[in-house]
């Protein structure tokens, strides 16, 4: 049952990832792609309907942690609590952009948020890749199950490390270079005219620095943190998340050229998957490291809650997962196709 929940925990994330990581895409690029009012406000329509309901995937992952890994959850929210306030500001101000952009017709007024938009997509991709790196490489947990982390110490991994060292800025920076191509490929694949056109040449042109960043990013995470290969030489089966990565940009470029929008979008999706997947791999059955020791690792086995816990929260989150299958599929149903073809009835 605990391994049930860790792989639970693991897809919503992914969905997260994946789902909103494309509207955060279309945040990241906004404003080197959208240069006219019209084009800027059907960036926003692409994203409009769905932006909103694509954030309850990281809503329902934290509440998954707190009922099925308490202790990882009472740890790493206490541990992480400055950058968590900071990831709910950047939130909160994009959805403030998104939603108040449209209210007054004035040009200030649009580029006011136009410009907090951005900044909001930017830096929350930046975190996101960040918080990742962090919980790969581990925190310096206590015998309390505490931890503390200033914002930087040396820039080095180690016994005593910061928020932001070499492989946390490596991490941010991964994530923002993928999660702009992500949006690119969505806007290509939702839009039509010089919008499309500009998308979909600047997906092309990150294909190779986010290929390029995969292939640093798995040595730097074996030097970060060694004990990454162990589950992999223990399970082999493990071997698919990095075969799929592979296999997903190498299709990327052929896709691209041939103008095939959505096939290159849903790669773009396998791998943002593939990686988080093997991530999860990597570092199963440990769910936070500590840095000083393997003794203070959270673990799977000392985190997870109670059977009777699980096997009720199983029931209940089967039954909100199949509502949010419904729901998710109804909403990109009735808004499937290009932006332009609803008018101003689309979205935002």
């Amino acid at each position: 049952m605990a391994i049930l929940w860790f792989w639970i925990v693991a897809g919503m994330l992914a969905a997260y990832v994946v789902l909103d990581g494309f509207d955060l895409g279309v945040g990241i690029i906004y404003p080197f792609v959208a240069r006219t009012e019209e084009e800027r406000r059907h960036a926003l329509q692409s994203i409009g309907p769905v932006w909103d309901g694509n954030e309850v995937w990281l809503l329902a992952a934290g509440g998954t942690l707190f009922f099925a890994f308490p202790l990882l959850y009472a740890s790493s929210f206490s541990g992480f609590y400055l950058p968590l306030m900071i990831v709910l500001w950047l939130l909160i101000l994009r959805g403030l952009a998104v939603e108040l952009r449209g209210h007054v017709h004035d040009a200030l007024w649009r580029s006011l948020w136009d410009g907090v938009f951005f900044l909001a997509s930017t830096l929350l991709a930046i975190f996101f890749g960040a918080a990742l790196a962090n919980v790969i490489r581990g925190v310096p947990i206590g015998p309390d199950h505490y931890f503390f982390l200033p914002l930087w110490t040396n820039w080095r991994t180690g016994a005593s490390p910061g928020i932001l060292d070499w492989y946390t800025v490596l991490g941010g920076v991964m994530a923002l270079v993928a999660l702009a191509m992500h949006g690119a490929l969505y806007l290509a694949y939702k839009t039509e005219g010089a919008l499309l056109l500009r998308a979909h040449q600047l997906a092309k042109a990150l294909v190779v620095p986010v290929a390029v960043g995969a292939l640093v990013c798995i040595p730097a995470t074996v030097v970060a943190r060694p004990h990454s290969l162990e589950n992999y030489t223990a399970h082999p089966a493990s071997f698919l998340a990095p075969l799929a990565v592979v296999v997903s940009l190498g299709l990327l470029p052929r896709f691209i050229r041939a103008g095939r929008a959505l096939a290159a979008f849903l790669c773009s999706c396998a791998f943002l998957t593939a990686m988080l997947c093997g991530a999860a791999a990597g570092l199963f059955p440990v769910l936070l490291p500590s840095t000083l020791g393997s003794a203070g690792d959270i673990t799977l086995a000392s985190a997870v809650a109670g059977p009777h816990t699980l096997r009720v929260g199983l029931a209940w989150w089967s039954l909100g997962i199949v509502l949010a299958g419904v729901y998710f599929s109804i909403v990109y149903w009735l808004f499937r196709g290009k932006v332009s073809g609803y008018a101003d009835t689309y979205g935002h």
